[in-house]
């Protein structure tokens, strides 16, 4: 698969913390190689995900929307093999335009957002190295994500994150804690399409173990809700890739530097 390269982003879009560590755009076809080497490991190999364009021959996890997104990296140069650590898919309103629809549109009717006046960023298929998880690698990532929001004028983030798995009684008190307490405001909330639809308020709030719940929250849910994150209306039971997922929106103007980790060390102009 052919990823064509991007002009113009190779300055503002790129981040440095060491010589080791680099957090940059894919520029090419190699690149996008190694990003769909990771997604693989992690969602193929570890979680079980499949798709009709994943390459099991060459362990490479890719879909249909791969050459219209734009790939964010985490790159540790000291690293032997593929030196790709983390990922992070972003697709910016334009670009969907031109690809004809967001990713995300196949499992939300979307038609509250396209309406407004938002510019808008679809993120997706975040994923690191098991090896890079409960460090900075994330933060890293954010970082980038960070410098792009501001570069392209961003007012609204969206996409689907998952618990995985297609049991939602198994996500019942995560999936019921969302609903009670994160529901995204009428004016942007977004719904999951029928026949996949599933009810999030599966457990009472009253008898709801909100501590309990929070905890069984994925790290990624739990890092958008503290940047302010909210939910759309019910989860989507996903088979092909063995997930439950959620939408979360994100208003960049609710979400301070600080949180996004604008403007850290490290970063190029």
């Amino acid at each position: 698969m052919d990823y064509p390269a991007r002009q113009g982003k190779t300055g503002a879009d790129m981040q440095r913390d060491t010589d080791q560590f680099e957090v940059r755009l894919a520029r090419g076809a190699e690149d996008l190689r190694l990003a769909q080497s990771l997604r693989y490991q992690v969602f193929v190999e570890e979680l079980g995900s499949d798709g009709p364009l994943v390459d099991h021959d060459r362990r490479l996890e890719a879909d249909r929307f791969d050459t219209v997104f734009d790939h964010l990296m985490l790159l540790d140069h000291g690293r032997s093999g593929n030196p790709c650590v983390g990922v992070y898919r972003v697709m910016r309103d334009d670009q969907a335009a031109a690809a004809g629809q967001f990713y995300c549109d196949d499992e939300y009717d979307l038609g509250i957002l396209k309406r407004s006046d938002l510019r808008l960023l679809e993120l997706g298929r975040s994923c690191l190295h098991a090896e890079y998880r409960g460090g900075t690698a994330m933060m890293h990532l954010w970082n980038g994500l960070a410098a792009y929001v501001e570069r392209h004028g961003i007012d609204l983030m969206f996409g689907v994150a998952s618990f995985h798995g297609t049991d939602a009684m198994a996500f019942a008190a995560p999936l019921s804690l969302l609903h009670h307490r994160y529901l995204a405001p009428e004016d942007i909330r977004v719904h999951a399409h029928a026949p996949h639809f599933q009810r999030m308020d599966l457990i009472a709030e009253a008898d709801l173990d909100r501590v309990a719940a929070a905890r069984a929250l994925p790290a990624l849910i739990k890092g958008y809700l503290r940047m302010g994150g909210v939910v759309g209306e019910g989860a989507f039971i996903d088979h092909p890739f063995n997930t439950t997922d959620i939408c979360l929106l994100m208003d960049v103007k609710q979400v301070s530097q600080k949180q996004l980790g604008l403007y850290t060390q490290g970063r190029h102009t």
